[in-house]
């Protein structure tokens, strides 16, 4: 019980950060709302648009909302400027304030819509003029309503805000995916618990304000705004208070791996003298134009993934004509700077367990191709999205009875479960040996080469100190090493945290 208290006390950042967040996504959703609100209730064309709209949007997943918006803010570059952010607070406000702009937005219409009529025929009688009703009679009889819906999209937003890690943005999501990634609980529940308590707190808070504004009691909701806003305040302080603006910032994708290995970077650069922050749980053509947007600085990707997801290529050439054509491609059309390879290979592979491969006879892809039609294939979110798998699969003529996406770490537990058959297995890592998997062959070299590499942004690219703290980095990890460090955060016993699992890597690299 007490590592869970000692996980939620360490959360201060992440909270500080979702506070922040949730708070300016329901102030722009009240912003857009009360205006439109008016607007509706004089006229019933803009009300049902505009109730449409809202109604609309919540149909459509916070994770995807969220995603949405990134390649619709890089779109937007060409009109703003590069200085626009695509990744962080900026995307997470926008789609988040969409999320809770109906609550308030129909509250407010049915408020306006069931305004008693003699009330406000009196107001005409006594000469009032448009803005005089609307701030002395209209706002004090449907501000009740309002805060209703406010409360229900304080709990929504505040709920939905979790997602936000998934764009690049601190909230109390890092726990929750982080703890998922590894199926460390403890972390999971304490991102769940503060998240709640936070959602129970700002309703509680509202809900005074609420009752102060039904009651007519002007200290009640003063008093519960004057809460709501030093909350915020704090927040802001914690956030800001202090930073510094020059932060080196560190993409990770959504494994094990790759948040040990921001780790390892963070921890060599503060050792230089850098300030570091982090961007985790990025998806891979994401991470890929943050790094090219200059929204992170550095980050770790495979040579298989550029090669076919960025480069669009088909071909599968020897590992050091790869290595150069892709340096060459991301200096030439991104700006980005490869500055080496780490030394090991994280490639994907077709994996099943020992005894099901040695009692079925299959040794190698062809050998499913030929006899596994009767399986069900496991993969991660995006691992059959992706032309490698396309490729793989064309090349050999897989099919299979069933066709499941996992988690990386529960696609493991799915193939021990008996839940899948085979799946898109990640070579460097640790539960492969741990759990007694064979990687079957790829006779047809479907699958492209897979060394991790360092890639810099444009502007980290100019920065020689930077380059040279990272340079120790090349060539200094092999796979037995990465493997040891992976399986250290994902098993099920004495787990490490994944700064912990950077220090032991460095260690084992002599770094």
């Amino acid at each position: 019980m007490s590592g869970l208290w000692d996980a939620i006390a360490g959360l201060g950042d992440q909270l500080a950060a979702h506070v922040l967040l949730s708070a300016s996504a329901i102030a722009l959703g009240i912003i857009v709302a009360l205006p439109l609100a008016v607007w509706a209730s004089r006229s019933p064309a803009v009300s049902r648009a505009s109730l449409a709209f809202a109604s609309l949007v919540q149909t459509i997943p916070a994770l995807a909302l969220l995603a949405l918006f990134f390649p619709i803010l890089l779109s937007l570059r060409a009109v703003f400027g590069e200085g626009l952010p695509t990744l962080g607070f900026l995307p997470a406000l926008l789609a988040l304030a969409l999320y809770a702009l109906l609550p308030i937005l129909r509250n407010a219409v049915t408020a306006q819509a069931n305004l008693d009529p003699g009330v406000i025929e009196a107001a005409h009688g006594v000469g009032m003029t448009f803005r005089q009703r609307l701030l002395l009679v209209e706002a004090p009889l449907s501000a009740p309503f309002i805060m209703a819906g406010i409360r229900t999209a304080a709990v929504w937003t505040i709920g939905a805000a979790t997602l936000a890690t998934t764009i690049g943005q601190k909230s109390l999501g890092d726990p929750i995916f982080a703890g998922l990634q590894t199926q460390n609980w403890v972390l999971v529940l304490a991102g769940c618990i503060a998240s709640a308590g936070l959602a129970i707190l700002a309703d509680s808070l509202l809900g005074t304000i609420e009752r102060g504004f039904r009651e007519r009691r002007r200290g009640l909701w003063l008093g519960g705004l004057a809460a709501v806003l030093l909350g915020v305040g704090a927040a802001f302080f914690a956030q800001f208070g202090g930073e510094d603006d020059d932060s080196v910032v560190i993409g990770a994708k959504g494994f094990s791996e790759q948040y040990i290995l921001a780790r390892l970077i963070g921890q060599r650069l503060e050792g230089e003298g850098f300030a570091v922050e982090y961007r985790d749980g990025l998806g891979s053509a994401v991470a890929h134009s943050a790094a090219a947007s200059g929204e992170i600085d550095v980050y770790v990707d495979y040579t298989g993934t550029i090669w076919t997801n960025q480069m669009k290529r088909t071909d599968n050439p020897p590992r050091e004509q790869m290595y150069r054509e892709i340096a060459q491609w991301e200096e030439a059309n991104t700006g980005m700077e490869v500055l080496g390879r780490l030394g090991f290979e994280n490639a994907y592979g077709l994996a099943m367990s020992r005894e099901a491969a040695t009692f079925g006879e299959f040794n190698s892809i062809a050998d499913v191709a030929q006899r596994g039609q009767a399986m069900v294939i496991g993969g991660d979110p995006e691992f059959f999205e992706r032309p490698e798998w396309i490729a793989v699969r064309d090349a050999y003529g897989l099919r299979f009875a069933g066709q499941r996406n996992f988690s990386p770490t529960f696609m493991y537990n799915a193939l021990q479960s008996g839940e899948a058959d085979i799946i898109g297995a990640y070579t460097s890592d640790g539960r492969i040996v741990a759990d007694r998997l064979v990687i079957l062959d790829d006779p047809r070299g479907a699958f492209p080469n897979y060394d991790a590499v360092l890639l810099l942004s444009p502007q980290a690219a100019e920065d020689e100190a930077l380059k040279a703290a990272l340079l120790p980095l090349i060539d200094a990890i092999d796979v037995e090493a990465m493997r040891e460090a992976n399986y250290s955060v994902d098993r099920e016993e004495e787990k490490l945290s994944f700064d912990e699992a950077a220090r032991l890597l460095a260690e084992r690299a002599g770094l």
